[in-house]
């Protein structure tokens, strides 16, 4: 068996074909652990965040670090390290700046992304919202469906790797799917079944 003959039997199932993306509020923690996790599963998969800025905790509760989106993930990671290294290492947004930027240049404002995918995740329903009212304002030009799918899940750093597990088994199980369409609600059901998670679903169209 050729190398390439072994790498296309590791790649999940229609891989070629299933256009993917999660997106949280600021495409830092949620969205990337997720974009991560499936990448590492062999997924071809993009990230966004759907809020107007990016907001990072910052030494107080009213005191958010805020940047645009755009902003190159090591910028980030550079302005925190100098503005205070020690807290900033210990509530973790170091290490969470330093996995983004291995895995994309800077955070992406879903509304500004005009890739079309089969399948999007939400990792939080005013995130799904935001991003089922900017489809639904879109033409639809294309006339194909795009299933929207929220999983409810905390941002914190802890959640955000139990999420992103949870999406990678819901991707699983999708892609093992011939028929996404027809299958798709009953593969939420079994979903929510198995692992009680919160989901949410409708379809817009490009």
């Amino acid at each position: 068996m050729s190398q390439q003959q072994q790498q296309q039997q590791q790649r999940p199932p229609f891989q070629q074909t299933f256009r993917l993306a999660v997106i949280c509020a600021s495409n830092q923690n949620r969205s990337m652990e997720a974009h991560n996790v499936l990448q590492k599963a062999g997924y071809v998969v993009s990230s966004y965040g759907t809020g107007s800025a990016v907001r990072l905790p910052g030494p107080a509760a009213d005191k958010p670090n805020i940047y645009a989106f755009g902003l190159p993930y090591n910028d980030m990671f550079n302005d925190l390290l100098k503005k205070d290294a020690n807290l900033y290492k210990a509530n973790g947004l170091l290490s969470m700046l330093d996995r983004n930027r291995r895995i994309k240049r800077a955070p992406e404002r879903w509304q500004e992304s005009r890739d079309v995918f089969d399948v999007i995740i939400s990792c939080e329903e005013r995130c799904f919202d935001s991003a089922c009212e900017d489809l639904n304002s879109r033409p639809s030009d294309l006339n194909r469906p795009v299933h929207l799918i929220n999983i409810e899940i905390v941002d914190n750093h802890q959640e955000a790797a139990v999420g992103g597990q949870l999406i990678l088994q819901l991707v699983n199980m999708i892609a093992q799917s011939p028929d996404r369409d027809a299958d798709l609600d009953r593969i939420l059901d079994d979903f929510s079944a198995r692992t009680k998670a919160q989901v949410m679903h409708t379809v817009c169209f490009y």
